[in-house]
């Protein structure tokens, strides 16, 4: 699995280090990350454990364990000087949130509602699989303040689904999403590309698959094969082909053009919404740059330009949750400079685009750059001229590349 990133050691009071006079001017949201699945896809990175790597951690524990981070969460931000801010939002991930009972994920947003208050309107998101939710739980969520499930679809082929370890069956996406609406859900999948052996028609037909649920939002990601993986491993013994980069290109501009012609909008690069209003408000917190607490094993977090991250193991992380000390392994106290670099690398990818005004304050930023994105045809001309940079579909294929020109 992907290794934390480096930095110096945490606190074990959490005590924020706030600089005097800090604009609090972000939103605030919370991230909780439920770490447990049945079986662990080839592909995936993310940190999430099997029944059996638990080393003595009760799943059924969780919720109250996890609460206890959201108590001790409360206690730090009113410590640091972080004035109280309700949830925006609030984003179940995993790891399979719905591994857990219903009433362990609506007792965790009690939690929460709890401390920090929910918005008015407030997004509230669960990532579902669809082998374990069932009308009886959707409809659980719902009566417990969830308003939104995201499916892990990943592909309507059989054979697509077997060579990315995904256990369900392709008839079952009609169904869940048939039950969330129901439920009064909004709903969104997730489709990945690119998998190894995936033909262009079987792309096309997940892709027609998943525009006939008719949810109100669809996520489509390229495949990356990561390090230390099953996927890997076969594809380093020769066991399966290497995803090839140019019909990678060939199958996102395929999805964006159906997207676009069923009424979905991108407006991230990975991200189609059916209006603007079903967005994943969530998730553009984080490329907006909002304050967020991320809750479980190896969550991530970010208030107040401190960024910090949990151990990893479910073991380490409840051990220290009953010494009533921070799970956190390491934080980073952001520079303005990296601050700054990273606002252009996030909001570069979002359709509203990039403030010209922004890469102005960069160290010897060259306005010529511009001109040369405009030439490439990897911006829109005309906003770039008006002081917002905003990718072309060429452009936001090769987002890496203008990111590294603009940050030269």
């Amino acid at each position: 699995m992907a290794q934390l990133p480096s930095g110096e050691p945490a606190p074990a009071n959490g005590i924020l280090p706030v600089a005097p006079g800090h604009a609090f001017n972000s939103t605030f949201h919370a991230y909780v990350h439920v770490p447990f699945c049945r079986v662990r896809c080839g592909y995936c990175d993310f940190n999430t454990y099997t029944s059996d790597e638990l080393r003595g951690v009760s799943q059924a524990g969780f919720a109250g364990e996890l609460s206890q981070e959201i108590r001790f969460s409360s206690g730090v931000l009113a410590e640091s000087g972080v004035p109280r801010r309700q949830l925006e939002t609030v984003f179940f991930g995993g790891g399979t949130p719905t591994q857990l009972p219903a009433g362990n994920l609506v007792a965790i947003l009690g939690a929460l509602s709890s401390e920090f208050g929910l918005a008015a309107g407030a997004e509230v998101t669960t990532e579902a699989n669809p082998d374990n939710v069932d009308q009886a739980y959707l409809d659980a969520l719902a009566a417990g303040g969830f308003t939104r499930v995201s499916f892990g679809m990943q592909s309507a082929v059989d054979s697509v689904l077997k060579v990315l370890d995904r256990t369900h069956q392709p008839k079952r996406l009609p169904e869940v999403v048939a039950m969330a609406k129901a439920a009064g859900l909004q709903t969104s999948v997730d489709l990945i590309y690119g998998a190894p052996t995936e033909t262009i028609a079987e792309w096309r037909r997940s892709i027609d698959a998943a525009l006939a649920l008719e949810t109100d939002h669809i996520s489509a990601y390229s495949l990356i094969v990561e390090e230390g993986t099953k996927l890997a491993r076969q594809i380093s013994k020769g066991l399966l082909p290497e995803p090839d980069e140019d019909e990678q290109a060939l199958k996102y501009e395929m999805a964006d053009a159906a997207f676009a012609a069923a009424g979905f909008e991108w407006y991230e690069l990975s991200n189609w919404s059916r209006t603007p209003e079903s967005a994943s408000r969530h998730n553009l917190a984080y490329w907006q740059g909002m304050d967020w607490w991320g809750y479980g094993p190896g969550a991530h977090s970010h208030v107040a330009g401190t960024r910090w991250w949990n151990v990893k193991h479910p073991s380490p992380y409840v051990e220290a949750l009953g010494k009533r000390v921070s799970p956190a392994l390491g934080r980073e106290v952001l520079r303005p400079e990296t601050k700054l670099e990273e606002a252009v690398l996030l909001q570069i990818r979002l359709r509203e685009g990039l403030a010209v005004e922004k890469l102005r304050q960069l160290d010897g930023f060259d306005a010529t750059r511009i001109a040369g994105l405009i030439a490439d045809q990897l911006v829109e001309p005309g906003p770039a001229i008006r002081g917002s940079l905003i990718l072309t579909l060429k452009g936001r294929l090769l987002a890496d590349m203008v990111v590294r020109q603009l940050l030269v």
